[in-house]
This record gives structure tokens, C-alpha cells and sequence, in this order.
């Protein structure tokens, strides 16, 4: 029996996120990002669609320099202005009941004592929906908005995160022990102080106290996502995650990087299908693949490679709006996103990728086009190769969603590929059939750590 897959709507509270210069769409509403009621409105539509989550990425920083300045992003819209989307989850767990809320935080961005305060406070009101995308920022302009002078080298800032979620499991997992709190009125006493801890951390960036200051949520930690490639993202994700982000080129690749990623995941004690893997695709859908084609072809005259190579180059830490297009971009070692190096290295696999296979890959990342019936048979091949789930990027909102819920999905659900209904529960229950994390998680380490022997 096949096992349906997850849908993830991916966006960002901005307007101009993956697909650059598709705002100018006639169609496109990204440009209503300031609107609680565009979000609010795009959740439901994805709740009527069943999809599982919708996961918001996020940046604190500018990218790095396109041709010596940081213009290119004010003109185009290139994530910025770009909105903190935690603040919009409360609003949209009220407006649903199922869905999935994924929020992108970085280790930079907030200290975790207050991180696992406000994430505790979010899962509350969302009945236990919420996900976590840890990330660990690649830009320096994010680092120095938070004081650094440089960027923190690259497996480094994997070892903070190690700290960082060290303190916010302690917190979340073993602040607070089963049945804490009572609110007993005829007693009296509203929690059993015998069962609330201080967790006493002191590591080498942070010192915290506790007790946590939320009793636990419904899923104690949210749902725990990561997106990044590089061997130390790989292994870092292995440890900690339930679901990883991936952007393989092919099935192949796909299939390749899913193996390795469960043997580390074994290695780190875990199932290895404790972790599920969701891949980066995009859709351009019509009723004939003429039509499809012809939509494509549009889409592809308001995409802007410019701002594409301006996107990923600046991720990469090494400005490339000085090159001329078939200029080899070789093997950049950098402080930013070696997974995207990766990923490129294997689209391109018998030659040196360009400046231009940069644009021209990245513009099309992961992109299906075809019938609704020939986009299941590719989906068919990625589930193959062992994805558990789609990341769906969208061209224009609402229309890519609203398009591949009513012309997709009906195909895929005939076919097992998709659900016909949402499970009850938290997003951990929908996603894995249990609550809370299991015993083989690190974080499960916790549990009772800290209660008196």
C-alpha cells in the first residue's frame, strides 16, 4: 500500500521569496505580504486542500552584495521588506484547525530561554501545530545586525546549534515533568512545585536558569524541521530532526541523499524513518501539456536571472554580478550555504557549472510542468526514491496553491498519493502517530533530568 505523501506550502512573509519577478504577474498577490487577512486566507485555502504545514522561511539579514552593493534587493524586492512571520502564527492557528504552521528561527536571532517561551506560548494556541525550521544563518549582514564583526564559521555555527537546542530541550522536556500542573481550586495550589525544575545550564554560550516559564504544550517541542545539505547540516539534522528540507536536482539524487541521511540518522541511535524527507518543487499545471508549456514559457519572461543569481550568489558569500555568464564558478569554499555549491555540482554533473547554470537552474528549481496526470506520474518517481513529502513553491499566491489543490490532488488521492482527509491531534500525531517525541531522541534525555533523587 502506498504511503501518502505531506504537502508543505513554502513561503515567506515578503514578496518576492524564490521565483524573482514573478510578483509582476498579473495574478500574483505576493505583493499583499503586510496583510493579516492575505495570510490568514491562505492558511484556510491550504486547510480546505488538506495540505499538512505551511512552513514560512525567513531571513534577518540582507544576502551578500550584488555588483559591490545591496541596491538589488531594494529594487526587486528581493526579501525585503521581509516581515518576522512568528508573529502572524497565532492568528493563523485561530483561523484553523489541522494545518501545520512551520516557523523559520535562527540560533542568531533569539536567545532560547526566550525562544522556547514564545514557541511553547504558540503551540498552546495552536492545539499543538507548530514546527520548528532551525536554521543557522548564512548571510553576514544578519550576523552583524546582531553585533558580530563576521560571519561564525560554517561547522561552528552547527556546534552553537547543538548548544542552542541543548537548552531548548532541557526547557521544553524536563522543566516541567508530568502532571505539574494541578490548578486545584479547593487546595489551592496551582502547580506541584515538587515537579517544576530549574534546569541549571551553563554551557559555553549561554547560561540559563529556568524554570521554564509555560507548562508544556501540547507536543512539549514543536515538530523539529532543518533544511540544510552540507555534511555538518546533514549530521546535525540526523541528531535532531523530524523532517528535512531537500532541493535534489533528480529522484536520483534525491534517492542518493536520502540513504546516506538515514544511515546517519542510525548512527545517532534514531530510526532511521524518524526522519522525513520533503523535496523543493514547483508546478506549472494545464489540462493539455501545450498549455503547460505555453505557461511556462510566460512565467519564464517575468522571471528576472538577475535577481535569481543576486539570490543565490549572496548565499554563497561571493558576489557574482561582476561575471560574465559562462564564467565557471569552480569550487567557492565559503562561509555561506555549501549545500547550495552541492546542489549545483550535481544538477550540472559532467562539467563545471556556470554563473548561467545558476540563474537558469535556480529559476526553475524543482519545476514540473505538465497535465495534472503526467505531474503524478514524476511524483510517483520522487516517492520512488524515497521522498515522504513536497515543499510546493509557489510562482504567484494564491494561484499555485488554489491550482494544484483542485487540478493535482484529486489525481494524486486516486492514486494513494495524497490523503482524502486530515488524522485528529497535533501535527507530531498527524505526521509520526504520537504526541511527543520518542524515547530515542536526544531531547527525550530530559525527561526527569532534573527532578530531586
Amino acid at each position: 500500500m502506498t504511503t501518502p505523501l505531506q504537502f508543505s506550502a513554502f513561503v515567506m512573509n515578503t514578496t518576492s521569496h524564490i521565483l524573482h519577478g514573478a510578483w509582476r504577474l498579473p495574478e500574483a498577490r505576493q505583493t499583499e505580504f503586510n496583510s493579516l487577512e492575505h495570510w490568514v486566507s491562505l492558511a484556510r485555502t491550504l486547510e480546505a486542500g488538506t495540505f499538512d504545514y505551511i512552513f514560512f522561511a525567513d531571513v534577518v539579514g540582507l544576502y551578500g552584495d550584488y555588483r559591490g552593493s545591496w541596491r538589488k534587493f531594494v529594487d526587486t524586492g528581493l526579501q525585503i521588506p521581509s516581515n518576522d512571520p512568528t508573529v502572524l502564527a497565532s492568528a493563523l492557528a485561530y483561523a484553523t484547525e489541522h494545518l501545520g504552521i512551520v516557523l523559520t528561527s535562527s540560533i542568531l536571532q533569539s536567545h532560547p530561554f526566550d525562544f522556547a517561551r514564545k514557541i511553547s506560548t504558540l503551540d498552546h494556541a495552536g492545539n499543538g501545530r507548530i514546527g520548528w525550521n532551525i536554521v543557522t544563518s548564512l548571510s553576514a549582514n544578519a550576523w552583524r545586525n546582531f553585533g558580530f564583526d563576521e560571519i561564525t564559521a560554517h561547522d561552528e555555527r552547527y556546534r552553537w546549534a547543538e548548544e542552542y537546542v541543548d537548552v531548548v530541550y532541557k526547557l521544553w522536556e524536563g522543566s516541567w515533568d508530568e502532571g505539574a500542573l494541578v490548578q486545584d481550586k479547593e487546595s489551592g495550589i496551582h502547580a506541584d512545585f515538587d515537579k517544576v525544575h530549574k534546569i541549571g545550564h551553563d554551557g559555553k554560550r549561554y547560561r540559563v536558569e529556568g524554570p521554564h516559564l509555560v507548562a508544556p504544550s501540547p507536543q512539549r517541542t514543536p515538530l523539529l524541521f532543518q533544511a540544510g545539505s552540507s555534511a555538518a547540516g546533514r549530521r546535525f539534522a540526523a541528531r535532531n530532526a523530524e523532517g528535512q528540507f531537500i532541493v535534489s536536482p533528480t529522484p536520483v539524487a534525491a534517492k542518493a541523499l536520502i540513504e546516506d541521511t538515514r544511515r546517519l540518522v542510525a548512527e545517532a541511535s534514531r530510526d532511521p524513518h524518524d526522519l522525513k524527507f520533503f523535496q523543493g518543487l514547483s508546478f506549472v499545471i494545464g489540462s493539455t501539456e501545450a498549455e503547460a508549456r505555453r505557461k511556462a514559457a510566460e512565467l519564464d519572461e517575468v522571471i528576472d536571472p538577475a535577481t535569481i543569481i543576486a539570490h543565490a550568489a549572496g548565499g554563497l558569500g561571493h558576489d557574482l554580478g561582476f561575471y560574465e555568464l559562462d564564467t565557471p564558478i569552480g569550487e567557492i569554499a565559503t562561509e555561506g550555504t555549501r549545500s547550495t555549491l552541492a546542489w549545483l555540482h550535481e544538477a550540472v554533473p559532467d562539467r563545471e557549472p556556470t554563473v548561467g547554470d545558476l540563474a537558469r537552474l535556480r529559476s526553475r528549481y524543482g519545476r514540473i510542468v505538465g497535465t495534472p496526470e503526467q505531474i503524478a506520474d514524476r511524483l510517483q518517481d520522487w516517492r520512488a526514491a524515497g521522498i515522504d513529502g513536497v515543499n510546493v513553491t509557489n510562482a504567484t499566491i494564491p494561484g499555485s496553491y488554489v491550482e494544484f489543490i483542485d487540478h493535482v490532488l484529486p489525481v494524486l488521492r486516486a492514486r494513494g498519493l495524497a490523503k482524502t482527509a486530515y488524522a485528529e491531534g497535533t501535527s507530531r500525531r498527524k505526521a509520526t502517530g504520537r504526541d511527543r517525541l520518542p524515547g530515542s531522541h536526544p531531547a527525550a534525555a530530559y525527561r526527569g533530568a532534573f527532578t530531586p533523587r
